[in-house]
């Protein structure tokens, strides 16, 4: 047989199976549905190794789409042992986790009357901006509870945050994340709700700071002290580069700190949902193939990339998993990092 040919394309039948058993059959198929069955193939090989930290990067409007819940499953369950998030996604769950509603729209609808009417539009869903305002509202009040000048990694800030929450019984992805042990990092929190509410604090005296030398620091530790790390891509942006320098550091530190040079700990499994493609050069839509030469993936890494939107994606892949009963073969154990904070 010819070297390029990689196996036979079997075709699907409609049949009852489970999604499970769909996912796996659509690996022998074509074109993204191919990549998709691909990718939750090497999903199912990071969890069930034992030896493997595993890191969700969550970008784009996943909060507002009705994505929230998947992703706060994906904490509670242990799939995954960090996340890195930007602001908005661990914000706007919060405004449905306290009875507000993300409504239906029209992608025509006219914006200058929403702006009228305080609705704030996301392509075809929109928000009451008063109610937005009252999530924010709610962190202010959290900001408040914290010593005036205190310095925090996100990390440190979302980890009191999620407590802070779970304490008044309201259930986001943050206080899902304090109980199971997952640290929240957040690169960019501030271009989100979180900066309108700190920065309106800031402005009638309580100050605090958030260190992100401290925060990458956390961030790397968590890679140097993991036996192998791996990557569940929602989107890309920063989240996803955040991530990826975790191997880049991991190298720096070994050829600066022990004079150990071409050593490398890449990531080995490698997934990513998104809708960026490569030719234009950035960050997001960067293939997992180009991240090889950087030192971030390794040559040898189980990774495939699906070109999906992910409010498609995620709901397959996470009932997937459950009709499946996939499950994490071991955990990692970052209890380390929160054991300062319990003193405060």
């Amino acid at each position: 047989m010819e070297e390029f040919i990689l196996g036979e394309v079997k075709t699907l039948e409609v049949k009852e199976r489970t999604v499970h058993q769909l996912l796996l059959e659509m690996s022998d198929v074509s074109f993204q549905g191919r990549a998709l069955g691909e990718a939750y193939r090497v999903l199912i090989d990071m969890f069930e190794d034992s030896d493997n930290t595993i890191f969700m990067g969550l970008a784009g409007s996943m909060s507002t789409s009705g994505m929230w819940r998947i992703v706060k499953w994906f904490v509670e369950n242990r799939y995954v042992d960090v996340l890195v998030s930007t602001g908005a996604n661990i914000s706007e769950d919060i405004v449905e986790a306290m009875g507000f509603k993300y409504y239906k729209t029209y992608p025509t609808v006219d914006d200058a009357k929403l702006l009228e009417r305080k609705f704030d539009r996301f392509y075809d869903t929109v928000v009451n901006e008063l109610e937005y305002r009252r999530m924010e509202g709610l962190i202010g009040e959290f900001i408040e509870t914290l010593p005036e000048g205190g310095v925090y990694s996100t990390m440190e800030f979302l980890y009191l945050f999620g407590k802070f929450l779970n304490e008044k019984g309201i259930d986001s992805i943050v206080s899902a994340a304090y109980r199971a042990g997952v640290p929240v990092f957040s690169p960019a929190l501030v271009d989100s709700g979180y900066g309108i509410a700190a920065v309106l604090k800031y402005r009638r005296g309580h100050r605090i700071v958030l260190d992100m030398v401290k925060d990458f620091a956390q961030l790397v530790e968590i890679g140097l002290r993991s036996k192998k790390i791996s990557a569940i891509y929602i989107g890309g942006g920063v989240p996803k580069d955040y991530v990826n320098l975790v191997a880049v550091a991991n190298t720096l530190v070994a050829e600066y700190e022990q004079g150990e040079h071409d050593y490398y700990k890449p990531l080995e499994y490698v997934v990513q949902f998104t809708t960026d493609s490569p030719q234009w050069g950035g960050l997001s839509g960067a293939t997992l193939e180009e991240a090889v030469s950087w030192g971030k993936v390794s040559p040898r890494a189980k990774k495939r990339v699906v070109y999906v939107d992910a409010t498609i994606a995620l709901p397959l892949i996470s009932h997937g998993l459950v009709s499946g009963g996939v499950k994490r073969r071991r955990t990692a154990d970052l209890s380390w990092l929160f054991s300062e904070l319990e003193k405060r």
